[in-house]
C-alpha cells in the first residue's frame, strides 16, 4: 500500500515538474529582471522586468512572473538599476556633428586668444588640410563680449582659408583668404544674411546665409570619410543613451548614405531625417512620397525661419535691447514661406520650421494656421520656439502645432538673453510650461552640436533650469520648469509622437521595439544637482546591446 502510494506520489511530482517546465517554456531572446523599469506607458507605470523577442517587447511585469514564464537565451540582472525607454533627441544635427568631430573644437573657449591657440594646435595636427575649420566659439563667454575680427587669422594663416562657426551655427568668422575664394567684398549683399563691414572693409564676420558662400568653396568629404564619421558619432550617441536621433536638415545624398549604411548593418542608430527644402529633395520626395524603414523615417522638411538670438539674427517684433536699430531678419520672404508651406501641405509632408524670435514665430504660426485651419494630426512643428509673444502662444493649441524645444538653450542663453531682449520680453522666452499646456506634450532635443550631446543635460535643464554648476540658485524662470515625468516623456514618448512613431517606440510596452537604457542612478528621484553626473551603464537597440560592458 505504501509502495503504491509512493509510486503514485512520485508520478504526481514528476507531472507537476513537467507542468512547471512547460509553463516556463515560452521562448524569449532576452529577459531583463530585478530592474526599476519606467515604462512611460499611458499610466506612467513602473515594472520589474520585461521579455524581448525578435527585437520587440513581449511582455512587461514582475520578475517572478516573467522568470516563471519565459526561457530566455540571454538574461540581464539589472540589480535594481533604473531602466528607461531608449532616449530620443527630437532636434539635432547628427550629420553635422559627425563631420565636426574632424574640425577644431572651439566649444568652451574662454577668449578669442584661446580660440586662436586651438586653431594653431589643430593646424599642427592636420598640416596638409586644404581648409582650416572649427566650430563652437561664443563671444558671450569671453571677457570682451563682441564679435572678433579676422585680423589675427590673416596674420597667422595668410595662405590657408579659415572658417570657424559660432556655437549656434548662425555666424562665422573667416579670414581674408576665405573671403577672396568666396568672392565676398564690402559691397556683397546677401538675402537672409549679413556681411559685417566696418570702416569700409569686411570684418570677417558673416551671419546666416552669408556663410553659405564660403562653405560652398570647401571640398566635400568623400563617401568613405562620411561613413567613418557617422559610425564614430553613432558610438557617442549610444554612450549617452540615445537610440533615435532627429537630424534637422539633410540633402538626399546624405539620407541615401544613412539608409545604405543601415541596410548593410554598418549604422544601427535610428534616424528621423528632416529634409532640406532643396529643389532636388522636393522633386524626388514629392514624386515618391515619404520613405520609411525600421531604422529610417523620411517624411518631413526642415525650414529656416530666422537666425539665432546670440548672433542677433533672430527676427524680433521690436528692436534688440542692446542694438536699438536692429530687429534681426527672416531668411526668406513671407511669400516664399507661404508657397513652401502650401507645397508641403499638398504633398502631405510635415513642416518643421526653425523660429527663434517672436516675429518669426508669429509669421510661421500664422502661415501654418491658414493651412491647418483648426485641430488636426499633421503634427507640424516649430523648432526652438524660443521667444513667443504671449498673444501667439495659444496658436500652438488652436492649430495642433508642436513646439520642439531644447532645454539647454535656456540655460546656455540665460546669462545674456535679457541683454538682447530686455527684462520684460525675456519673460516670454524659453516658456516650456506654457507651450506644453497648448497640446499637453512637448518634444525635447538638444540641437547638438550647438549644445552638448548628452540628453541628461537637457533633462536637468528642463527640471532645474540650471547650468552644469547648478546656477542660478533656485533656477532660471522656474515658472516654466518641467516636472521630471514631463521631461522624461519629452525625450521618449512625446519625441516619438512628434515623429509619428509613438506606436513603435518611446515606451516599454508589448509590441514596441526593445530600445532601452540602463543608468547607474535614478534621474526621477536623485537630487537635481546630481543628474548631469549620472552614467549610462548600457544601451540596447532592438534588444541588442550597443553600448556597455560585456
Amino acid at each position: 500500500m505504501n509502495k503504491t502510494w509512493g509510486t503514485l506520489g512520485l508520478s504526481a511530482l514528476l507531472g507537476l515538474s513537467l507542468l512547471s517546465a512547460c509553463s516556463r517554456g515560452e521562448k524569449a531572446d532576452l529577459l531583463v529582471y530585478n530592474a526599476n523599469v519606467y515604462t512611460v506607458n499611458a499610466g506612467f507605470e513602473k515594472a520589474q522586468a520585461f521579455a524581448v523577442k525578435d527585437g520587440k517587447i513581449l511582455e512587461v511585469g514582475t520578475t517572478a512572473d516573467l522568470q516563471n514564464k519565459y526561457q530566455a537565451t540571454q538574461e540581464v540582472d539589472a540589480q535594481g538599476k533604473p531602466v528607461y525607454p531608449g532616449l530620443i533627441d527630437a532636434h539635432a544635427h547628427f550629420y553635422g556633428y559627425a563631420l565636426g568631430l574632424r574640425e577644431a573644437d572651439l566649444v568652451g573657449s574662454t577668449s578669442f586668444a584661446e580660440v586662436v591657440q586651438r586653431l594653431q594646435a589643430h593646424r599642427r595636427d592636420h598640416p596638409g588640410a586644404a581648409w582650416l575649420t572649427g566650430r563652437g566659439w561664443d563671444q558671450n563667454d569671453w571677457p570682451v563680449k563682441q564679435f572678433p575680427t579676422k585680423d589675427t587669422l590673416d596674420q597667422l594663416f595668410p595662405d590657408v582659408p579659415v572658417v570657424i562657426e559660432r556655437v549656434d551655427g548662425h555666424a562665422y568668422l573667416v579670414n581674408q583668404k576665405a573671403l577672396d575664394l568666396a568672392g565676398i567684398t564690402a559691397q556683397t549683399k546677401v538675402t537672409g544674411g549679413l556681411v559685417e563691414v566696418k570702416n569700409g572693409k569686411p570684418t570677417g564676420i558673416l551671419v546666416d546665409r552669408a556663410g553659405d558662400q564660403v562653405y560652398s568653396k570647401i571640398p566635400s568629404p568623400t563617401a568613405k570619410e562620411i561613413a567613418e564619421a557617422l559610425k564614430e558619432a553613432e558610438q557617442n550617441l549610444f554612450a549617452v543613451g540615445l537610440t533615435t536621433v532627429v537630424d534637422a536638415g539633410l540633402p538626399k545624398a546624405v539620407v541615401d548614405m544613412v539608409d545604405s549604411l543601415q541596410q548593410k548593418g554598418e549604422l544601427r542608430v535610428r534616424v528621423y531625417a528632416m529634409l532640406s527644402p532643396t529643389p532636388e529633395n522636393k522633386s524626388h520626395y514629392f514624386k515618391n512620397g515619404p520613405y520609411t524603414t525600421d531604422r529610417l523615417n523620411v517624411r518631413s522638411f526642415k525650414v529656416y525661419g530666422d537666425g539665432a538670438l546670440g548672433s542677433r539674427g533672430a527676427c524680433l517684433l521690436h528692436a534688440y535691447a542692446d542694438r536699438p536699430t536692429e530687429t534681426g531678419f527672416l531668411l526668406q520672404t513671407v511669400q516664399e514661406y507661404k508657397d513652401l508651406a502650401a507645397e508641403l501641405y499638398q504633398h502631405n509632408f510635415q513642416m518643421n520650421t526653425h523660429a527663434i524670435g517672436d516675429s518669426a514665430n508669429r509669421v510661421i504660426l500664422q502661415i501654418y494656421g491658414n493651412l491647418l485651419k483648426g485641430k488636426n494630426d499633421r503634427r507640424w512643428r516649430i523648432e526652438h520656439a524660443q521667444v513667443v509673444n504671449p498673444k501667439d502662444v495659444p496658436l500652438f493649441g488652436q492649430y495642433s502645432i508642436l513646439p520642439s524645444v531644447q532645454p539647454t538653450h535656456a540655460t546656455s542663453d540665460m546669462y545674456w538673453a535679457s541683454e538682447r531682449l530686455g527684462l520684460d520680453r525675456v519673460k516670454h522666452a524659453y516658456a516650456f510650461k506654457a507651450l506644453l499646456a497648448q497640446n499637453n506634450l512637448i518634444p525635447l532635443g538638444s540641437d547638438f552640436p550647438v549644445e552638448h550631446i548628452n540628453p541628461l543635460y537637457g533633462f536637468h535643464s528642463a527640471v532645474a533650469r540650471q547650468d552644469a554648476e547648478n546656477y542660478p540658485k533656485g533656477g532660471f524662470q522656474m515658472e516654466n520648469a518641467l516636472s521630471r515625468e514631463e521631461a522624461l516623456k519629452g525625450t521618449t514618448i512625446w519625441a516619438a509622437h512628434a515623429n509619428f512613431e509613438e506606436k513603435q517606440k518611446g515606451s516599454l510596452e508589448p509590441g514596441k521595439v526593445a530600445d532601452f537604457v540602463i543608468l547607474d542612478q535614478d534621474i526621477m528621484t536623485i537630487e537635481p544637482a546630481a543628474i548631469r553626473g549620472v552614467k549610462v551603464l548600457s544601451t540596447y537597440l532592438n534588444g541588442e546591446k550597443v553600448y556597455g560592458a560585456n
